[in-house]
């Protein structure tokens, strides 16, 4: 019954995306390496919950080299199978081969089958142990005592797993980790680009419109960005650097409606990243007027 469950779940992965979610995820590394911990969430639970993430990748090109191992762990076999003209049924051993690579190493370290073996042998000696009739007397006692035990054992690998996974969060969050600027170009060269690459790369040109409102911002001095702070950080600083409400509203929006299709793995339509960049040059116009 378990083969069989997980014979359906490796059917049930995109592989044809593979190579797609890999490129979209190493662009992301290279220019927004802080949202690379949401976009690793977002591409587990579209990979039906494969680990892609180890606990010694403490840099977004360590993320992308480890999702890509895994995935060509997983998709290789599954791509030679399907080209194999002798069709065959997968069984037992040939699934255990392929879960026991190494690139699974981090993967197989869950504790779950600690668990269930320390259960076993504790129900073995209690079965034995009851056996005989001097330990009839506190056969109830004994199996709450095991019912709580397994209960706490439960609970504290639970909290390990949780304390586990916010550790890089943690890490990647604490206040002597010191900005890196980021170095921008003239609003006006990002608005060239972007309006370039609006026909064959839409998601690069949603990007170079972000970029563009950026150094708008910083060059008004409403906003110094980073690659520490978020977006929407930046957004919540305008107001305390003089930013007019408007335009404080008008970059909010932008910003979300830019976080929500730059890290969604759809496809970006050229008209939707054609009319955002449009607003990003009349926000950029507007406030070189107010400037003057």
């Amino acid at each position: 019954m378990r083969i069989g469950l997980a014979l359906l779940w490796l059917a049930a992965l995109p592989c044809p995306d593979a190579e797609r979610d890999l490129q979209e995820l190493s662009e992301l590394a290279r220019s927004e390496p802080e949202a690379v911990e949401g976009a690793l969430e977002a591409l587990e639970a579209r990979w039906q919950g494969l680990p892609l993430r180890a606990p010694g990748d403490d840099t977004p090109s360590k993320h992308v080299e480890t999702v890509r191992v895994r995935l060509q762990g997983v998709c290789t076999p599954l791509e030679e199978e399907n080209a194999s003209a002798s069709a065959r049924t997968t069984d037992r051993a040939r699934l255990e081969e392929i879960l026991s690579r190494p690139e699974f190493a981090q993967a197989r370290q869950r504790q779950g089958d600690v668990l269930k073996r320390l259960l076993r042998m504790v129900r073995g000696w209690l079965e034995e142990l009851l056996q005989t009739r001097g330990a009839q007397s506190f056969a109830t006692s004994t199996r709450t005592l095991v019912l709580v035990l397994g209960i706490a054992v439960v609970l504290l690998t639970a909290l390990r797993l949780r304390s586990w996974r916010r550790a890089p969060t943690k890490r990647a969050g604490r206040p002597d980790a010191a900005p890196v600027p980021m170095r921008l170009d003239p609003p006006g060269e990002h608005l060239k680009r972007a309006r370039a690459a609006l026909a064959s790369q839409p998601r690069s040109a949603i990007r170079e419109g972000l970029l563009a409102l950026l150094s708008s911002l910083e060059s008004r001095r409403l906003a110094r960005p980073d690659r520490v702070r978020t977006n929407r950080e930046l957004v919540e600083e305008l107001p305390g650097r003089g930013a007019p409400a408007h335009v404080t509203g008008e970059v909010e929006r932008l910003v979300r409606w830019y976080d929500r299709a730059f890290y969604s793995l759809e496809p970006v339509p050229a008209e939707d990243a054609a009319r955002f960049v449009d607003e990003v040059e009349r926000l950029h116009q507007g406030l070189v007027g107010g400037t003057a």
